[in-house]
């Protein structure tokens, strides 16, 4: 199934689309590949400290299964259910903020010398974009859809990474991500705003995402979306448990990468 496109729904086609919400990382970013393999040894460690008992091989299913289940949420929302996880634990949390700012501190150190390298001209852009990525937005750009990016990612990091990966430009309708005061911005916050502030109806919409929360957000409204189930950093298989938590929600169409990209244009624009 590497470099191609699965129908999910025959049929569906995002012929009535005129804006298009991007998840960032995982979809168009490889900035930030691997961020799991900082964030759940960060939660088994501090789940360990309760003394449960469990395994840690128990510990590591257990916060694979919540961040799995809330990716595409701001990362706030994976640190508040680890802080109920301890206390179910009979541990008491730090504050979730608190948790966050250590997973940050521990990723930037994985992930600096690739925001450097770009910075520095050291890394192309497109090396660390999902293959296949500029194409598809260039074209989707130049069929004068409106465009957004969302992210879980904090919206002063996303914003600055786009800016390296040469990306922002496609995103007319603006670049969104998370901020420490959590509730005021979710992507559904983001797509209800488009729909009340615009002419734009619910089936107007198109979204791509690796998380469930972009995928569910835009079938809720009515629009047809794009699973990005791609198994990191190679990006060219379809990963099994993001394939199966995309399908759970509606996606229309599953691919590992965007290289097929006349296919998928045909089954987005049919008859073109």
């Amino acid at each position: 199934m590497s470099n191609s496109l699965e129908t999910l729904r025959p049929g569906a086609s995002a012929a009535q689309a005129r804006v298009v919400l991007f998840d960032f990382d995982g979809t168009i970013s490889l900035v930030r590949a691997g961020w799991e393999d900082v964030m759940v040894p960060m939660m088994v460690e501090f789940l360990a400290e309760t003394n449960s008992g469990e395994s840690e091989a128990e510990l590591t299913e257990l916060a694979e299964d919540f961040i799995g289940r809330l990716m595409g949420r701001q990362t706030i929302y994976q640190m508040i259910e680890l802080c109920e996880q301890i206390e179910k634990r009979g541990g008491t949390p730090k504050d979730p903020l608190e948790y966050k700012h250590i997973y940050l501190d521990r990723l930037m150190e994985k992930i600096t010398d690739r925001r450097e390298g770009l910075r520095e001209g050291r890394i192309a852009p497109d090396e660390l974009i999902l293959p296949g990525g500029r194409r598809l937005l260039e074209e989707l750009s130049g069929r004068g859809l409106t465009m957004y990016l969302a992210s879980g990612t904090d919206q002063v990091y996303m914003r600055e990474e786009a800016d390296l990966l040469d990306v922002s430009k496609y995103f007319n309708g603006g670049i969104f991500g998370a901020l420490d005061d959590y509730k005021s911005f979710s992507k559904k916050i983001l797509i209800d705003k488009i729909i009340r502030d615009s002419e734009f109806a619910g089936e107007e919409f198109l979204g791509f995402g690796d998380g469930y929360v972009e995928i569910e957000n835009v079938k809720g409204v009515g629009g047809v979306a794009v699973g990005v189930a791609s198994d990191e950093p190679e990006c060219v298989e379809v990963h099994p448990k993001k394939r199966e938590r995309l399908v759970g929600v509606g996606a229309d169409w599953i691919v590992p990468n965007f290289n097929a990209h006349d296919e998928l244009m045909s089954a987005l624009f049919p008859g073109e």
